[in-house]
């Protein structure tokens, strides 16, 4: 029977998981070694090595899967199987996710020894707003690349500052303001 997951796998990979996210919010990243990891995890550390190839690795898995996750939140199918983008109507099922996820994204934004996280993520919002941004009407005399930078910047500064200074206002308002702010600079229509 192909394509059966053990539990036992699952679970240890999310225990890893867990510590190391765990870790990366009590200390710097450089300084997490794999025996850390694994005291945290309650697990040898040829257990993490046998799932990950170094800590670098298991940081560029973790930040995968919660990017992924983040972009999945962002999406859903309708009855006939397409995907349908749930950002042309709202931001808020993506405040909600960052919201439930809160300990993940505050860890890896407030960790200085991950920039890549914040870079990718920057990454992917720029790479959206790119297919969806309106060059016509008052963008029309600037640079798409420059536009796209802009407000992506400025998008990801705001869900760092709302995320880092623990979500002081609610979902739904973020996400209202940010919808607000894109629309009147023809990021969305």
């Amino acid at each position: 029977m192909e394509g059966k997951v053990d539990r036992r796998i699952t679970r240890t990979k999310e225990a890893i998981l867990q510590s190391f996210i765990t870790l990366v919010s009590e200390k710097d990243f450089e300084s997490i070694t794999i025996n850390d990891i694994a005291d945290r995890a309650n697990i040898n550390r040829g257990t993490v090595y046998f799932h990950f190839d170094d800590k670098y690795d298991l940081l560029n898995k973790c930040i995968d899967e919660n990017l992924n996750k983040m972009i999945s939140a962002t999406t859903e199918t309708n009855a006939s199987g397409e995907t349908v983008d749930l950002i042309k109507s709202s931001f808020l099922p993506v405040m909600n996710y960052f919201a439930e996820n809160h300990r993940f994204y505050a860890s890896m934004l407030a960790n200085k020894g991950i920039p890549a996280f914040r870079e990718r993520m920057l990454e992917l919002v720029t790479s959206h707003i790119k297919l969806h941004i309106d060059m016509g009407g008052n963008n029309q005399n600037y640079s798409k690349e420059l536009v796209t930078q802009f407000m992506g910047s400025a998008f990801v500064g705001v869900i760092e500052w709302w995320i880092l200074n623990n979500m002081p206002q609610s979902p739904i308002e973020v996400a209202d303001q940010l919808w607000g702010l894109l629309k009147r600079n023809q990021v969305i229509n």
